[in-house]
């Protein structure tokens, strides 16, 4: 089998393809041949040693898979040939996965391999941010930063799909199209426009709900935004830092500032988890949500495919097929 490894957390330029035993399942286990994995923030953050989850050197990132089952340990209750998607934490930049059964969920009919790669982790987690951890309220006007990422177009369209508004924020002209593509009823530049008064101008003098990936800068304007009983989700900190908000905030805009920890969640309640799945495999089928892969990398392609993310080109999905020549 090859993978692409990190060899140093020195970011995407210490990645390195090797060749690596053909791994054998244990009981429980079985041996998946990955047609797609996801590319996430976290893959890039454990290049550099950021992630709170830090293998051992070297390991290959890739922390959602989907494929075909090539062989199952004692005990499976899959069997090769079925087809299956599985959060990994890392190790999905393979062609082949040696996964737990237990963390692996059927493909449904009506999800091709390639989307399924790409579908788990930004959707489960912008569906549990949303509706677990938000409450999110049809009707209710959603003001979704890094709006143009995996995670933030996926809120777009699941937030859309709940009967909400949405507010896309982000970075550029040509990102804000993209979002409008997805559903957004309107946009703010934020690299040029004032985030807290455009909000408060789009949403009608306040929003409901911030999706906040992002954190940094735009995290006490986003906040400042929201009115009473408000909830600001705090999704992650892409910008690369971490903000400090006032709190007299949340007392005098009687709001809520809402963690959100989705694989600290999904690992504690994995029945939910597949409960949430099946809720959005059925918004998947009935066409509400369509995962927008922007661009396919094979192994070669690991390393770029990360140093886009961390330059901020990415739009929508990119996924990994490890069995695809070149980059």
């Amino acid at each position: 089998m090859r993978a692409a490894q990190i060899t140093a957390l020195q970011g995407p330029d210490a990645i390195e393809i090797v060749e690596l035993p053909d791994p054998i399942p244990s009981k429980g286990q079985v041996l998946v041949a990955v047609e797609s994995a996801g590319l996430n923030f976290p893959d890039l953050l454990m290049t550099r040693g950021l992630y709170q989850l830090r293998p051992p050197l070297p390991f290959s990132p890739g922390g959602e898979i989907a494929g075909t089952v090539v062989a199952a340990g004692e005990g499976s209750p899959f069997a090769a040939g079925d087809r299956v998607m599985a959060l990994t934490g890392f190790g999905g930049f393979s062609t082949h996965v040696l996964v737990g059964s237990e963390r692996c969920v059927p493909i449904p009919d009506s999800m091709p391999t390639d989307l399924a790669g790409a579908f788990a982790f930004t959707y489960a987690t912008s569906y549990h941010a949303l509706v677990d951890r938000g409450a999110l309220a049809k009707g209710e006007t959603v003001l979704v930063l890094g709006a143009a990422g995996g995670v933030g177009s996926a809120a777009i369209e699941i937030a859309i799909a709940l009967g909400a508004k949405v507010i896309a924020a982000a970075s550029s002209a040509e990102k804000l199209a993209f979002c409008a593509e997805l559903g957004a009823s309107a946009g703010i530049d934020y690299s040029t426009e004032d985030l807290k008064r455009r909000a408060k101008q789009l949403g009608g003098g306040s929003v409901d709900v911030i999706y906040d990936p992002v954190g940094g800068e735009l995290a006490e304007p986003a906040l400042r935004a929201l009115g009473p009983g408000g909830r600001h989700l705090v999704i992650g900190f892409a910008s690369g830092t971490i903000p400090r908000v006032p709190w007299n905030l949340a007392l005098l805009k009687q709001c809520s500032i809402v963690g959100v920890a989705w694989g600290a969640w999904a690992m504690a309640n994995p029945r939910r988890h597949v409960d949430n799945l099946r809720a959005l495999f059925a918004l998947h089928a009935k066409g509400a949500l369509r995962p927008r892969i922007t661009a396919r990398h094979g192994l070669d392609g690991v390393a770029q495919a990360l140093a886009d993310m961390e330059a901020r080109r990415i739009k929508g999905k990119v996924i990994i097929e490890p069995s695809r020549g070149g980059s």
